[in-house]
């Protein structure tokens, strides 16, 4: 039997950082929303970035000067909104003369470090890779480089936290739970949504639809409303590997390729890195997207053109594959086609459907914010602008000022392990009391999974964050795959289903 729900004003489609972040303005401007996602929060394209935000220097070689300083601009915006998962990292670059000459990489990094009126963040100087400690694992061919600054950000709790802040705003967040059909009736939508836990359907009545369904929107369009758009979206595969850390200091390094590419390789989780990504066109099921041997391989070899030290196929921990939905905007070259975003608004019968393609995560609360503009005159009664200077849940710390919270967290909880401590700060930030609860011991914790993994966190995410299965809290919630060997997870896993199956 199908259920069928009050009227809400907006029906969002898609749980990636798009959608989250949709959700959670329109909630904050006093519209009644509900957001669905097919799957779990984050988990197709908005977790399997190259956790940056960041305006996108190489976008300036393709005069994407628009998108670069706006994305600059939205940097240290949420630099601010959410100091716990987003901080700033100096990048070192190379450089090498055979790609491009240095003026025109000194161009560039001019323009980046004027364009967005960076405040917080330091400029570029030059570095000569022969006498600074930053050049010391380069190949000694590579005698000067340049150093700028970028911010890192842990993608899939970014999109997570704007669905906590959307759910604090009134908002019902439905996960694993696709709309299956949407029509028009009555000047609005009947949206039908399965859960795919109960398979029971149910029906929700919306004044709008906004299809952020990244990869998938296209086929939200056509097949699940039954509408038309003159516009595409194409699919582009980027690939990521991890390899364990062979460098000192928390700087990260972009290399630039023979094809033009630039690779980044960045610090994470403490002892390894992050190197990525490739740009391949992609005609397959986004749900199937890997990442080939070729494309490690090109990894590889890029990073090993510049490195003394040599990494080996053995040396590849993980890999990860997204498919990232860009606008079609006609560009053959993958690496080419704009990073922007575009909306288009289908009002046919009354009933309005905005569909947003492309975009990336720097620039979500700005395609957010636009986005609902161009709803005011369906919503005349809304609310004005109000994401730029909100935090995130979590990010509630005076004066945005991450190291001295950390300070007093450890101050809060001395029995607890440095390590630990600083895990609770950068994933939950002035949340940390909410995981931690009144444990006054590691023991109050409860079971201990492994590295820095503890019965008190696994609840707090399945209780407060969607978390529905072993791979939601070990891959997305946290990283605590990376820390935890392979008789620990399954472990873990087996422990999981029982719990949920004894709840």
């Amino acid at each position: 039997m199908t259920q069928t729900s009050d009227m809400v004003d907006l029906f969002v489609i898609g749980g990636g950082i798009n959608g989250a972040g949709v959700a959670r303005d329109a909630a904050g401007r006093g519209l009644s929303v509900v957001l669905c996602e097919k799957d779990d929060l984050a988990e197709g394209t908005s977790s399997r970035s190259g956790k940056l935000v960041h305006g996108g220097l190489r976008y300036l070689e393709y005069y994407e000067f628009r998108l670069v300083r706006e994305a600059l601009i939205e940097r240290e915006v949420l630099l601010k909104a959410a100091p716990h998962i987003i901080w700033p990292m100096r990048f070192v670059l190379p450089h090498s003369p055979q790609d491009r000459p240095a003026w025109l990489v000194r161009l560039g990094l001019f323009l980046y470090d004027h364009l967005g009126g960076r405040k917080k963040l330091p400029g570029t100087r030059t570095l000569d890779l022969r006498r600074d400690p930053e050049g010391a694992p380069i190949l000694d061919q590579f005698t000067r480089g340049f150093e700028y600054s970028d911010c890192w950000v842990d993608d899939a709790r970014l999109v997570v936290l704007n669905a906590l802040g959307a759910a604090e705003k009134g908002a019902e967040v439905l996960t694993r739970s696709p709309a299956i059909a949407a029509r028009r009736e009555n000047g609005g939508w009947t949206v039908t949504v399965r859960d795919n836990a109960t398979g029971q359907t149910r029906d929700i009545r919306a004044r709008c639809i906004v299809n952020c369904a990244g990869p998938w929107v296209s086929d939200v369009i056509g097949n699940v409303a039954g509408s038309k758009s003159t516009r595409n979206v194409r699919l582009v595969k980027g690939s990521h590997i991890i390899v364990p850390k062979w460098w000192a200091g928390s700087n990260a390094y972009l290399v630039q390729n023979h094809d033009k590419r630039v690779i980044f390789i960045n610090p994470y989780e403490g002892d390894k890195a992050l190197i990525g990504t490739t740009d391949i066109g992609y005609e397959g099921r986004a749900e199937d997207v890997a990442a080939e041997e070729s494309e490690i391989d090109y990894l590889l070899a890029a990073v090993n053109r510049y490195f003394k030290e040599k990494l080996r196929r053995s040396d590849v921990l993980h890999s990860f594959s997204g498919v990232r939905p860009l606008f079609d905007d006609g560009k053959g070259n993958p690496s080419a086609v704009t990073r922007d975003y575009v909306f288009d608004l289908d009002e046919t019968g009354g009933a309005p459907l905005l569909n947003v393609f492309g975009g990336k995560i720097t620039t979500y609360r700005e395609l957010a914010e636009r986005g609902l503009h161009r709803l005011r005159h369906i919503f005349p009664q809304m609310g004005g602008d109000w994401t730029q200077d909100a935090p995130l849940p979590g990010g509630e710390i005076d004066n945005a000022d991450y190291e001295s919270f950390a300070n007093s967290l450890r101050d809060s909880y001395p029995w607890m392990p440095r390590k630990l401590v600083q895990h609770y700060g950068r994933l939950y930030g002035a949340r940390t009391g909410e995981v931690v609860g009144g444990a006054r011991s590691l023991a109050d914790l409860g079971r201990h999974f492994g590295g820095q993994l503890y019965e008190a966190e696994v609840r707090y995410l399945i209780a407060r964050e969607w978390a529905r299965t072993p791979e939601d809290i070990l891959w997305r919630r946290t990283k605590h795959y990376l820390h935890l060997t392979e008789a620990e997870r399954a472990a873990f896993a087996d422990w999981f289903t029982a719990a949920r199956l004894a709840a």
